[in-house]
């Protein structure tokens, strides 16, 4: 209690009398609202006491806020507040020392307290000092506090760079903006059925993709060198095919890439023919969509997601995949369809999956229970 560890009870009464007492009643209204301050953490500290103690029960009244607001005068909500202050400033001893000492008012005090009743045993995640050092610097100079957000978002910054075949990221974002990218990874990041062997790392990992292809499909980027921003393959009908000795298919920037990569993302993309002769570029055909308009729409009103199993992930984040694969040979009809969110679609091409469809029945199987052997039933396909 204040009253122990601070400044004792007695000194506090005699200074409110000193105040009362004063000829001139001029008083010194700051240093009267420091006296009222401090009252009010000791009477916040006696109530919890006396909580715990039981008293309320005693005099038969069932809730302790209500016993106090009763034989105080006092309403609910206030009576409410002193005893979350009081239980609060036990685990804040820095907010209980600011009060104390005159630091803080007690209206600061109760926000903090408040604030740390509702993070509750989440608490222990979050650097404590730092958590009420915060709060507290807000409570005492709002704009200070603002000063200081925005120098913090000045040191903002995302470094990509390629190394050995994959790309680092490393960056700092403000709080605003982390929030917003946690909130939307999180929300990504979740298990996908029981055969998602995928590590917490990884799934975050694939949720950040899934953000991007999002942006990228929905077509509404800025535009740049007068296109909408998309990933650019150049490719050949044999390394489409994935043909032994055919030349490897690449990114943008000359990054050579999977043959299976390059069919999963050939089975929903915009595809466009050129000819070459003696290395010269002859014809440029017109860019075609590899599902057209007709067929999307079909797929929404037969699925109202992934088909992938145990996946909640809603048809608008999906794309076409063709059962049997269109780089095959497979068709490029309804029929052979199926709307697969990133991760189901490349567990199937990249991850070896086998995808069976018999009528409406759709399974998924892993590599390791594969029959090479087995025969194809009448009405059924898979991929090849």
């Amino acid at each position: 209690m204040l009253g122990e560890g601070g400044t004792p009870l007695s000194r506090l009464l005699a200074a409110a009398r000193d105040f009362q007492a004063r000829e001139d009643r001029r008083v010194d209204l700051k240093g009267l609202r420091a006296v009222i301050d401090l009252l009010e953490g000791e009477f916040a500290g006696e109530a919890c006491a006396m909580k715990r103690s039981g008293e309320q029960l005693v005099a038969g009244n069932i809730s302790a806020a209500t016993w106090i607001s009763r034989i105080c005068g006092m309403s609910k909500p206030s009576a409410h507040d002193r005893l979350c202050v009081g239980e609060q400033l036990e685990s804040l001893p820095l907010v209980a020392e600011a009060l104390s000492k005159g630091e803080i008012s007690y209206q600061s005090a109760s926000v903090i307290c408040h604030q740390r009743e509702k993070l509750g045993e989440n608490s222990d995640c979050l650097d404590e000092e730092n958590w009420i050092g915060a709060h507290m610097r807000y409570a005492v100079d709002p704009e200070g506090f603002d000063r200081d957000t925005e120098e913090n978002y000045e040191e903002r910054f995302l470094h990509i760079s390629q190394m050995k075949g994959m790309y680092h990221l490393s960056g700092v974002l403000d709080h605003e903006s982390g929030a917003a990218l946690k909130t939307a990874i999180d929300g990504l990041a979740k298990r996908l059925g029981q055969d998602d062997t995928r590590t917490p790392k990884q799934r975050r990992a694939d949720a950040l993709t899934e953000v991007v292809y999002k942006a990228l499909d929905e077509g509404k980027l800025p535009r740049r060198n007068g296109v909408r921003p998309h990933i650019t393959i150049t490719t050949t009908l044999e390394g489409l095919k994935g043909e032994l000795g055919a030349a490897a298919s690449e990114l943008e920037a000359g990054i050579p890439i999977s043959s299976k990569t390059v069919q999963r993302l050939a089975c929903d993309g915009t595809l466009s023919r050129v000819l070459r002769a003696d290395s010269m570029v002859v014809d440029v055909g017109r860019a075609t969509r590899a599902i057209s308009p007709a067929q999307r729409r079909g797929l929404k009103a037969q699925y109202r997601g992934c088909g992938g199993p145990g996946c909640d992930r809603p048809i608008t984040w999906t794309s076409a995949h063709h059962v049997e694969f269109w780089s095959r040979g497979g068709p490029n009809d309804l029929p052979n369809l199926l709307p697969l969110c990133y991760y189901h679609h490349r567990l199937v091409h990249e991850g070896g999956w086998q995808v069976v469809k018999a009528g409406d029945e759709v399974r998924f199987i892993p590599p390791d229970r594969v029959n090479v052997r087995r025969a194809r039933g009448p009405g059924v396909r898979w991929a090849a």
